[in-house]
């Protein structure tokens, strides 16, 4: 988890977590129906956010949102590019998908092809009323038509560069790193 000389940390600790409480308001905000609400993180990054913002809604606004985890492994496009064996995880979504406002949840929105691919899992479940995306980290570069609804920070980079999220629960600490690679 060392920062190389050219990454460049684009967010603290803090600022994470006023990110996360200003999606948790405006998801609250603009639900049509805030017990038809649920959360679903996208393994790995997304489920601990999603926990996250399912606390931060039960603390600061007396809301209980039920929250449900999503792999989409065998759902990418692009698995046997990644992974001679893609990693299975638990799907978990210990509520009834049918007529549910979900909002689906990830840790960096690239390209739109995770949450495609995340769409398609989830309907293997049921018919939502809605579907929704929050990410901390909307970087650009879609080659889908998929966009965020809520978004923590808007962070244009290149294509070549990454952006890791870094998070207490796996890492140790939360932080964003932009990585800048040098092309070899």
């Amino acid at each position: 988890m060392h920062a190389k000389e050219q990454d460049q940390v684009v967010m603290e600790s803090d600022a994470m977590g006023k990110a996360l409480e200003r999606i948790a308001r405006e998801i609250i905000q603009e639900a049509d129906d805030p017990a038809a609400l649920a959360l679903v993180g996208i393994h790995t990054g997304g489920v601990f956010l999603a926990r996250r913002l399912g606390q931060i809604m039960q603390q600061h606004f007396g809301i209980h949102v039920p929250i449900g985890t999503l792999d989409i492994n065998l759902y990418r496009d692009d698995w046997s590019r990644l992974h001679t064996q893609p990693k299975v995880r638990a799907t978990v979504l210990p509520f009834p998908v049918e007529d549910k406002d979900i909002v689906l949840v990830d840790d960096v929105l690239f390209t739109g092809r995770t949450i495609r691919a995340a769409l398609d899992a989830l309907m293997d479940y049921g018919r939502p009323r809605r579907v929704r995306v929050a990410a901390l980290v909307d970087r650009g570069h879609r080659e889908l038509p998929i966009c965020a609804h809520f978004v923590g920070l808007e962070l244009k980079t290149r294509p070549e560069e990454q952006v890791n999220v870094y998070l207490r629960e796996k890492d140790g600490a939360d932080k964003v790193v932009l990585e800048c690679r040098s092309a070899a």
